[in-house]
């Protein structure tokens, strides 16, 4: 006991080392990327996810739940769907520009996608018109075929259906509020 309390007697009375000049040197401020926190649920059928990053909120409801294949004219189910989402955009939007994303697989051509996935965002636009009832809200189309797959259509060489089906989809694109 008597060398412990020596021990820590003469580390309190002995002076505070000095850092030698030479031990000293430029101090650098480490900058590191923040990567932004995406949340993304997904129905237990696969057919509506829902993805947020930061504020923007994006619902996906895929084309087969909404349109029969190679059409667009919306479905007797499509519009119950499209019912929930209005009333998720009324709910939690901060009102604003929504945007209607229309997809496709890669069947098809290039310019077949491109105006396929146009009509069936336009059909999903004009729907969702009827449907919501915030006011401050503009709908905004845009069909972009198969170039922006959330999953690859084809994997080794061979093409994966259920890849494709979750390409095959309308997104709804609205600011939360805050």
């Amino acid at each position: 006991m008597f060398r412990s309390l020596s021990v820590a007697l003469a580390l309190a009375l002995s002076p505070t080392p000095s850092t030698p000049p030479e031990a000293t040197g430029a101090v650098e401020n480490l900058v590191l990327p923040v990567e932004d926190i995406i949340g993304e649920m997904e129905s237990m059928d696969g057919t509506e996810s829902e993805t947020k990053q930061g504020r923007q909120v994006t619902v996906a409801l895929t084309s087969d739940v909404l349109f029969e294949l190679d059409k667009w004219q919306l479905t007797a189910k499509a519009r119950q769907r499209l019912k929930q989402v209005a009333e998720k955009v009324d709910g939690e939007g901060a009102g604003g520009v929504v945007k209607i994303e229309g997809h496709t697989d890669d069947q098809g051509s290039d310019s077949y996608n491109v105006t396929l996935s146009q009509r069936r965002a336009q059909a999903v636009q004009t729907a969702m018109r009827g449907l919501l009832t915030g006011a401050g809200v503009t709908l905004e189309a845009s069909g972009y075929g198969e170039k922006r797959p959330t999953v690859p259509n084809m994997v080794d060489g061979r093409p994966v259906e259920k890849n494709r089906a979750k390409n095959r989809r309308v997104e709804i694109v609205f600011t939360a509020k805050q």
